[in-house]
């Protein structure tokens, strides 16, 4: 009789787990940046078109919402191919941006997680200079920069306070492209306010993201990863395979977005709401109106 209890408990439990992976309702997680919140509220406003109840949870940290996703809080999100290969995954191979892609998947499909179709949008770390300025004026590229620091150049360079601590950030650039840099070379700041500080004269150069639009609104020049150093963070949907596998149609919605989105198209959309103030509600709405998205 108590085997019995058990194996009835069992299919309980089964049941109760099945209902919940085919529940109508989808959970859209999202980070707490604007790129992020543009993305959750165009994945929540394209599903609900679509015919999907939606529970529209952003704003989270990096790992808050990976661990969101893991334990079955969130559905779905949009994530950076070299966030999961290096933060989550732990890989230090160097891998061009086809084969991130497929070794997240091939990962991260091992956690319950399945990566729909990737974006070309690649929201990358980069360095940048204010086109016009004579001192870096003849710096194009990171081997330039390189350069500049062996000959002491005195360039100060705005950073956040990951960068200079994380392998794929400066000591990895540093040690790829031959230069060492001081602490009188680094200013630290929040992320948000590099662009400020660069844009204000305050600092000669400043970490930045590449689909980010102040580059493009305050008249910043990229430099050109000439070697390869930084990772791909091409942007894509994945989604808890359990909720795919009982929503089947929650792909082609989201590869039909996915396959909207460039850098030009995200730094466009995130100046938006950066430089112009529009609401992130409009910007969503207008993207996937004038995109025959919905």
């Amino acid at each position: 009789m108590k085997c019995l209890k058990s194996i009835l408990a069992a299919v309980v439990a089964g049941a109760a787990l099945t209902a919940s992976a085919q529940a109508d309702e989808i959970v859209v997680g999202g980070k707490n940046f604007t790129e992020q919140l543009l993305l959750a509220e165009m994945t929540a406003q394209l599903l609900e078109a679509k015919g999907f109840d939606v529970d529209k949870r952003d704003g989270m940290g990096s790992q808050v919402v990976r661990d969101a996703q893991l334990n079955g809080q969130v559905d779905v999100y949009w994530e950076y191919t070299g966030t999961s290969l290096v933060t989550y995954n732990k890989v230090d191979e160097r891998l061009d941006a086809a084969a991130t892609y497929d070794k997240v998947k091939e990962l991260d499909g091992e956690q319950g997680l399945t990566w729909l179709d990737a974006s070309s949008a690649n929201n990358t770390y980069a360095l940048a200079v204010k086109d016009g300025v004579e001192d870096t004026g003849s710096i194009k590229t990171l081997s330039d920069l390189a350069e500049s620091y062996n000959q002491d150049g005195g360039l100060v360079m705005a950073v956040n306070a990951e960068f200079p601590k994380r392998p794929d950030g400066l000591p990895g650039l540093e040690e790829a492209y031959g230069f060492e840099t001081t602490r009188a070379d680094l200013k630290a700041m929040d992320s948000g306010l590099t662009y400020q500080a660069l844009n204000e004269g305050q600092v000669d150069l400043a970490l930045v993201f590449a689909t980010d639009g102040r580059i493009a609104a305050f008249g910043f020049r990229v430099l050109d990863d000439d070697k390869g150093f930084f990772p791909n963070y091409a942007i894509a949907p994945v989604v808890r395979s359990d909720t795919l596998e009982a929503n089947p149609k929650l792909a082609e919605p989201l590869n039909a977005l996915s396959a909207k989105l460039d850098d030009q198209t995200m730094q466009a959309l995130n100046a938006q709401v950066d430089v112009d103030k529009k609401s992130i509600e409009n910007v969503a709405t207008a993207f996937l109106t004038e995109n025959g998205l919905i």
